[in-house]
């Protein structure tokens, strides 16, 4: 079941997985294979990411503009995804998009 906090933990653990690559390529000295599954893992969950969260924005769970930033700005960097997670559970948007769009129907 997809849900906001599932989403958001997601998105914290894809930002974890991404800090370990760049400090893996950057201050590590590339070592391998760690690298490569670093690098492996932080593509494989951007897809992953993007597809759950376009799936959650239709079903209304996350604002639109949010499945948009992970979706766009998580293959460059997923911490833009993270901190739009904080953005959008500190305005409300979660809860407040969610009463809004059972009001329409």
């Amino acid at each position: 079941m997809i849900t906001f906090r599932r989403l958001e933990l997601a998105s914290f653990t894809h930002s974890a997985v991404y800090l370990g690559l760049l400090l893996s390529a950057f201050a590590f000295g590339k070592p391998e294979p760690e690298t490569f599954i670093l690098g492996l893992a932080h593509g494989l969950m951007w897809i992953g990411m993007s597809l759950v969260c376009i799936a959650a924005a239709r079903r209304r769970i996350i604002p639109f503009w949010l499945a948009v930033t992970v979706a766009v700005l998580g293959g460059l960097g997923p911490f833009a995804g993270s901190i739009g997670f904080v953005l959008a559970d500190r305005r409300g948007a979660r809860g407040e998009h969610r009463s809004r769009s059972k009001g329409r129907r």
